[in-house]
């Protein structure tokens, strides 16, 4: 008689590269994305039996200060007792001695990020765009109104993620947030320069860093363009920003509410409303119709 084969099922299985101390998360290789100081790979959640991602920063970039690491794992942990509808789930934090990494465990929405999302699909009426927006500060709101405020710094469409399916937006990408005291200053320079506000770059600056942001997100929402896409460096954007010069992708949004409103988003520090003010704005009123062209 001969001898069994072995179960397909046991070939496809894929083995994990990394499981977390408690044994319910298990990293599997492949990388889901990566930035600067953090690689987030694909993962599974054995006692939920569901896919999740495993968020992974290299503390070595952070030049082993025992200060900075400290605070640094302190804030993922705060973050991680976040409950807002419209900010990515932290399912559990740790810090691996061994590998020298900062672990962090998220939710995974199923439409991947809303930078690809919006590209996919061309055609969006400006009512699902108002409900995108509407939700993307619903998320700030909960955060610039928490006790301590926090502040996330780096908003851009790459780290905004959707539930295609349901049209739920969340924002994401958390683990380098602020976490200020009742002043709501904080005094450290980090960012995408093409949504950074010109004060962050002075390093004195309040929440409404996320204001001027989420402003250059819904200027991408409308035009599928990145701000400041015609610079090539830096530096370009740099004196464009710090000189207020509005990017070049403004010239193409031709629809004077959608226009003004991302007006007030990127305006000076001391002008630009809060994400309480903004939900409160005629723009989120009930949209009649179905318009589907955005910039023209």
């Amino acid at each position: 008689m001969p001898a069994a084969s072995a179960d397909s099922s046991d070939r496809d299985a894929e083995p994990f590269m990394e499981v977390d101390p408690t044994g319910r998360f298990g990293r599997y290789s492949d990388l889901l994305g990566h930035g600067a100081v953090k690689k987030v790979y694909r993962a599974f959640d054995q006692e939920e039996g569901i896919e999740v991602a495993w968020n992974q920063v290299r503390l070595a970039n952070f030049s082993d200060d025992p200060v900075l690491i400290n605070r640094l794992y302190s804030e993922v942990q705060l973050l991680s007792t976040l409950k807002n509808k419209y900010i990515i789930v932290c399912h559990s934090v740790w810090r691996n001695e061994e590998n020298n990494t900062l672990n962090f465990i998220t939710e995974v929405c199923n439409s991947g990020n809303l930078r690809n999302y919006r590209r996919k699909h061309r055609q969006v009426s400006i009512k699902a765009l108002k409900k995108w927006s509407k939700q993307i500060l619903e998320g700030l709101d909960y955060l610039h109104t928490h006790d301590p405020c926090i502040i996330h710094r780096d908003l851009n469409c790459s780290n905004i993620f959707m539930n295609g399916n349901v049209g739920q937006v969340k924002i994401g990408d958390l683990g380098l947030a602020a976490v200020v005291g009742k002043s709501h200053t904080a005094h450290s320079m980090i960012g995408t320069p093409e949504y950074m506000a010109p004060e962050l770059y002075e390093e004195d600056y309040t929440e409404t860093v996320d204001i001027y942001s989420f402003g250059m997100c819904l200027l991408e929402m409308v035009t599928m363009e990145i701000p400041y896409s015609e610079c090539d460096s830096i530096a370009k954007i740099y004196k464009k920003v710090t000189g207020g010069i509005w990017p070049r992708a403004m010239n193409e949004v031709t629809n004077p509410e959608v226009k003004a409103f991302i007006e007030k988003c990127i305006a000076q520090p001391r002008a630009r409303p809060s994400a309480s003010d903004l939900l409160k704005d005629p723009f989120f009123s009930e949209v009649c119709g179905d318009e589907t062209d955005l910039t023209g």
